[in-house]
């Protein structure tokens, strides 16, 4: 059965805001790739396992949303916001709060994520990072 592509990217987004690992993993085809919005790349299942059970635990609020959703054959684009809290030590201040635009880029293979590809000004995030260390 095929997947709808833009179905495909909303459950993705919605694995994310339920910070469910596993389901994530699932929807991934065996070569998927993330693209962060720096540019470095992570692929591999452990990899991307471990790298969304580390950022949920830096950012246990981590939020996505979406308010516009372009679609050409397999390829989506996702406009919207993206926030959460930075963890001191399992706290979540209000100081370490932050929300920033972003927008994302999926393409779908088989039925399965193969690329999603983050796009933001994550200066906020940074920045609170280097205050907390």
């Amino acid at each position: 059965m095929k997947t709808n592509p833009v179905e495909l990217v909303l459950a993705f987004m919605e694995k994310i805001n339920a910070h469910d690992v596993p389901g994530l993993i699932a929807l991934l085809s065996e070569d998927y790739v993330l693209v962060d919005s720096l540019g470095h790349e992570l692929s591999g299942p452990d990899r991307l396992k471990n790298g969304w059970q580390a950022y949920f635990q830096m950012c246990p609020d981590y939020w996505v949303s979406h308010e516009d959703v372009i679609s050409s054959g397999d390829v989506v684009v996702v406009i919207g916001s993206a926030g959460g809290t930075i963890s001191k030590k399992g706290e979540l201040l209000p100081a370490n709060k932050w929300r920033i635009p972003a927008a994302w880029k999926a393409a779908v293979k088989d039925g399965k994520l193969s690329r999603w590809q983050i796009y933001a000004d994550n200066k906020p995030v940074y920045d609170i990072l280097a205050r907390l260390k």
